[in-house]
């Protein structure tokens, strides 16, 4: 009997092992209208699905157990729902209407959807909370694929900077709440300027390649949507604050009313950020604050949202020779016999240490810059298809960085020489300010339908931007007879930005959806004055581009779904690029990228994966040839052909019910045909061109890895894991190893604890351990060469990153 008993029993631990039941059902409202495009997701999974086109929805292969099933659907309240499953189950799920509008849809027409046939990732306020100690937004997205973040400083404070598949900052789209964030003439986003943003942001999205038409700045290798705090219906106030390595500290406050009478929120956050710096005087003194405020209806938002930064940063721009990394002194006494260097400055560099030496010591050789923002949103729900948004804004810029320079000559900068005892003084020792203040305003809209099983968008906006440019001498040793703050040059550039954008998202047959995404954008462009050199500026430029997008997304099934697109993006030269041109050689013109992707998507639950690959073809992509203008300072040219080609492999997997993996990988080629190298000739005045053929684009590494093991070690403790893997960059475009990053291996430890007590709603403790094994790795660089007595030398700049760091710190919420 016994046997019997055993055998019975081993014949169900088999059967639960292998078996696998189908959890099923409906999604509706409280009045049974079936919802379409409810998404669903088994929480602690990589299981998710949206309901047809009858609001059914679907879970096959799940293996019995207890399991939270989270349902969303804009305009209602979500659930979670306890399943039980020891069977094949079907469920109707009742979702509850908002009282109040969600405010999802603000961003909606700017963002990628569950079934838009593009590359993206969604990362959420949990995720951002846990890694904000008190790095920029792109040390946080640093697990996100194809991604590598970059710091002057070494630490991830201050300076910081980004690269998407190789891509530079320069041409990624940024939005906040879908209002354009890049700098319109530099195209750049300086996060610098909005210390610990992250503390207000409610999630972001990050979409590679070309992506969905969007505000702003041309997307030409990704975008990065931000949406700032939504809205908090209980009142709080909280406090974080962390401190750690190199004297950085991070201390933010913030305070929400809740929901007042149903309708009315208020938020605010006030936030300091300091850090001495990796590298030698490197220092960042950061200050921020955000103040929203919104009114809420069933059918209207209407938002004020006020943000500010003010920077003060230490100068670390001219990154450290690589003569003195590699304790080479000869070649750091070459710096002064080429004239590169001043021999006090060659025995400063001398007598400092390798991987921190900074050029600059004077003492107030700062960035200082003050940043505001201000925006208005609206939204309406027209009737039950059909919500329009709207926006208004205004940012205001303004700010400069000084520098002390030696043996100026007086005259490039409009000061008469001094004539004193009968001697002509034409040099001088000065210090200088180049300001920068700007307005940049403008409006954005967007009508969103949704009908059925389709998708329909109009959007688009308009922006000013109004920037001066100009230079002002504080100080000289002989001064002439120029008077305090005199000013030597001053520049001005207006630029005007229309965009329409129209989207359409269509089930054509079930599980089969075509997308058309059509936007067409019109620049107008003039630059006046002088530049920091005396030359005349003053162009005028206008551009009409059309970017369409076309794709195609099929569900395979409820666990597999796969899509392809393509897309266009047109972008016009930024400021340098017109301003730094050889008046007398070829004028930049505007780039083209045609993007070709294809996916795929695999989620069950205890494991999900993601493939992508990806082929970026320019023309006319703008790059550094090692060309000069007219009074030898690097231009960027066009070159006919470039591509990028690649795959992008994510995977997820629960191992254990406690330990999970996620792991990202890129691989790419990323090449320019028909490349011709020019380097400067000391000897015989002029440059040497040497044709290369095909060559790699600089910053484009073959190979990036990103890895996080996470750990639920006990009650409350989070532990994980996470890994950066870069492969070499060469840091300029001649594919040289004289002249490249080597590859680096980067583990950082994180630990949160969750402290269980009853004084406070939430108490987290965090310690960050980066650089685990006190890599030694720089992440960025630059270059300039020459030839001279017949040989090629070349003065370079690179940015070593801090050996093994802390930071710990306490969030309270009340």
């Amino acid at each position: 009997m016994k046997r019997v008993y055993l055998t019975l029993l081993l014949q169900c631990a088999v059967f639960l092992a292998i078996a696998q039941f189908t959890l099923k059902g409906t999604v509706k409202s409280e009045t049974g209208e079936r919802l379409i495009g409810a998404n669903l997701a088994v929480l602690n999974s990589f299981s998710g699905t949206t309901t047809d086109v009858n609001g059914n929805f679907q879970f096959k292969n799940l293996k019995p157990g207890n399991y939270q099933l989270a349902v969303s659907y804009i305009g209602y309240e979500k659930l979670t729902r306890e399943v039980k499953l020891a069977g094949d189950q079907v469920l109707e799920l009742v979702l509850a209407q908002e009282n109040i509008m969600a405010e999802e849809v603000l961003v909606s027409g700017t963002r990628a959807g569950e079934k838009s046939p593009v590359a993206f990732v969604t990362v959420e306020k949990s995720e951002i909370r846990n890694k904000n100690m008190g790095q920029d937004i792109p040390y946080l997205l640093g697990l996100t694929p194809s991604f590598v973040a970059t710091s002057d400083a070494g630490t991830g404070v201050g300076y910081t900077n980004f690269r998407i598949r190789g891509t530079d900052m320069n041409r990624i789209n940024v939005t906040v709440n879908g209002i354009p964030m890049n700098d319109a003439e530099s195209h750049g986003t300086w996060w610098v300027d909005i210390p610990d943003l992250a503390s207000s942001t409610d999630n972001i999205q990050v979409q590679r390649g070309v992506g969905t038409s969007t505000n702003g700045a041309a997307a030409f290798g990704g975008t990065i949507n931000l949406q700032t705090t939504t809205i908090n219906k209980d009142a709080f106030a909280e406090y974080s604050t962390s401190a750690g390595s190199f004297g950085t500290m991070k201390h933010s406050v913030g305070v929400g009313s809740g929901l007042i009478k149903e309708k009315f929120t208020f938020d605010a956050r006030l936030s300091k950020v300091s850090s001495d710096g990796f590298i030698d005087r490197a220092s960042a003194d950061l200050k921020s604050f955000f103040i929203s405020g919104g009114y809420f209806t069933d059918n209207t938002i209407l938002k004020v949202n006020i943000f500010s930064g003010l920077e003060d940063t230490y100068q670390a721009w001219n990154g450290v020779p690589s003569v003195r990394l590699n304790n080479d002194a000869t070649g750091m006494q070459q710096y002064a016999d080429h004239w590169l260097y001043s021999q006090k400055q060659v025995d400063e560099m001398l007598n400092s240490d390798s991987r921190t030496y900074n050029l600059y010591t004077y003492e107030n050789e700062i960035d200082h810059y003050q940043q505001d923002h201000y925006q208005l949103l609206f939204s309406r729900k027209l009737n039950e298809v059909l919500h329009l948004n709207a926006s208004l804004f205004y940012t205001a810029g303004n700010g400069y960085y000084e520098q002390y320079k030696e043996n100026q000559k007086l005259a490039d900068y409009l000061i008469t020489p001094l004539v004193y005892g009968g001697e002509t003084i034409k040099k001088s020792d000065l210090i200088r300010r180049k300001w920068l203040g700007n307005d940049f305003y403008g409006t954005t809209f967007s009508i969103n339908q949704k009908k059925g099983t389709s998708e329909f968008n109009l959007g688009g906006g308009y922006n000013v931007y109004d920037g001066d440019h100009f230079g002002k001498v504080i100080w000289a040793q002989n001064a002439g007879n120029s008077q305090i703050n005199h000013e030597w040059y001053r520049g001005t550039g207006l630029k005007k930005d229309l965009n329409l954008y129209a989207k359409y998202n269509y089930e054509l047959v079930e599980n089969l959806n075509l997308f058309a995404d059509f936007q067409f954008r019109m620049i107008n462009y003039k630059i006046d004055g002088t530049d920091d050199d005396l030359r005349d500026l003053k162009q005028s430029h206008k551009f009409e581009f059309f970017n369409p997008k076309v794709g195609i997304f099929y569900q395979l099934n409820d666990r597999q779904s796969m899509y392809a697109n393509f897309a266009r993006a047109n972008r016009e030269p930024n400021r340098d690029n017109y301003v730094d041109a050889d008046p007398a050689g070829k004028q930049p013109t505007y780039e083209t990228l045609n993007d070709f992707e294809l996916g795929y998507k695999l989620n069950t639950s205890r494991f999900a994966l993601g493939v992508n690959a990806y082929y970026m073809l320019y023309q006319n992509q703008l790059i550094l040839t090692g060309e000069i203008n007219d009074v030898g300072a690097p231009i960027m040219t066009n070159v006919d052909d470039s591509y990028r080609a690649g795959v992008e492999l994510m995977a997820g997997m629960k191992l254990t019910e406690k330990l999970k993996w996620d792991v990202n990988v890129t691989l790419s080629k990323n090449k320019i045909k028909d490349f011709t190298d020019y380097v400067d000739d000391w000897d015989n005045g002029g440059q040497i061109a040497t044709e290369l053929g095909t060559t790699d684009l600089a910053f484009s590494p073959e190979m990036i890895a990103n890895s996080q093991i996470s750990w639920m070690a006990a009650k409350g403790l989070n532990v994980s894991l996470q890994t950066y893997s870069v492969s070499k960059q060469y840091i300029d475009n001649s594919s040289s190893n004289d002249r490249k990053l080597d590859g680096y291996l980067l583990n950082n430890l994180k630990m949160t604890y969750r402290v269980s007590q009853k004084f406070a709603k939430e108490l987290n403790l965090h310690l960050m351990v980066n650089n685990l094994f006190d890599t030694e790795y720089e992440n960025n660089a630059w270059v300039y060469s020459y030839v001279l007595g017949g040989q090629r030398y070349a003065m370079d700049g690179y940015f070593p990153q801090a050996g093994i760091h802390f930071m710990a710190g306490i969030d309270i919420k009340f």
